[in-house]
């Protein structure tokens, strides 16, 4: 909310045509990013839905439910990119059509990869008790839990706004960003909070789970290994989403030590922390799994192929 004086001010010294195209020129960016990071994830989902092999896998139930997430995530965030550069504000109760799905789905991701990394160490540290643990009933509650968690984080947001705002506020136009929209002091505390137990609980299981993984890879076979490398993944995508909790602050410092940047400073933070970690999700198991490359690479490009029956 501070730094909307800063930017409108900025703004109407720079020529009309500059500012034009940089805003087209992101906006293109972000969707053609956006539309080729979808492309492949539903491709993803389309292999997976296919083939019963993956479906009684709780590592790619997992995988799947993550890939399924960013779609939803890529899509609101989007949207929401989209609506800024070309209306600059719009009301308040279509910023929270698209700004809960995207706030839920980015919490689900840290959450949703520290599951996966547990897996990875049941799997390889505790394989012979791997088939009771890791069930697939058990991933769906997983599933369940994960999407309560994000809720309960989330949803006192949504019932303070209600309690404390007057109706007319919802038809008042903002910038569509979380602060300027959830401006209670208590919602910026509980998020805040919120924020720092997700990132102490995802990395402790990160660092856990790879350290064990590490000693056991020194004296076992590639599989301990493959998982080992599979972690450090997940630690790079849990890192590039985990700056979204620290992003007030550096977007506030930023602004104020660049004054009239707040557009690009905005657009940089939303690429790292929104499209740079859904390109991770397709490396991990995508690429670097055989048997989901062996059936993903028959569907990813099929204008040049032919029909086939699945296998």
């Amino acid at each position: 909310m501070n730094f909307t004086p800063v930017e409108s001010n900025v703004t109407g010294a720079v020529p009309s045509e500059v500012t034009l195209f940089k805003g087209i020129g992101r906006v293109m960016i972000i969707v053609c990013l956006g539309i080729t990071i979808n492309y492949i994830n539903a491709t993803m989902v389309h292999t997976f839905s296919k083939h019963h092999i993956f479906k009684v896998n709780p590592r790619f139930i997992l995988f799947i439910h993550l890939v399924f997430n960013d779609m939803i995530q890529l899509t609101a965030s989007i949207s929401i990119s989209v609506l800024y550069y070309v209306f600059d504000t719009i009301h308040v109760y279509l910023c929270c059509l698209f700004m809960l799905p995207a706030i839920l789905t980015t919490q689900n991701t840290p959450l949703n990869l520290a599951f996966m990394a547990a897996e990875c160490y049941i799997a390889v540290c505790i394989p012979l008790r791997y088939n009771n643990i890791c069930t697939v009933k058990r991933t769906y509650i997983v599933i369940g839990i994960i999407w309560t968690l994000s809720s309960l984080s989330v949803l006192p947001d949504v019932f303070i706004l209600l309690a404390t705002e007057p109706l007319e506020f919802f038809h008042t136009r903002v910038f569509c960003l979380r602060d300027t929209v959830f401006r209670s002091a208590y919602s910026v505390k509980k998020r805040d909070a919120s924020h720092i137990l997700f990132l102490v609980v995802v990395w402790l299981t990160l660092f856990y789970t790879y350290f064990r993984i590490l000693f056991v890879a020194k004296a076992a076979d590639a599989d301990a290994k493959k998982a080992r490398n599979t972690i450090l993944l997940h630690g790079f995508q849990v890192l590039l989403c985990m700056t979204v909790y620290v992003q007030p602050l550096l977007i506030q410092v930023l602004t104020y030590t660049f004054p009239g940047q707040f557009r690009t400073i905005y657009f940089a933070f939303y690429v790292i922390n929104q499209i740079l970690p859904r390109f991770v999700s397709p490396i991990v198991y995508g690429l670097r799994d055989k048997t989901f490359r062996k059936y993903f690479k028959k569907y990813l490009c099929t204008v040049n192929c032919h029909p086939k029956q699945n296998p």
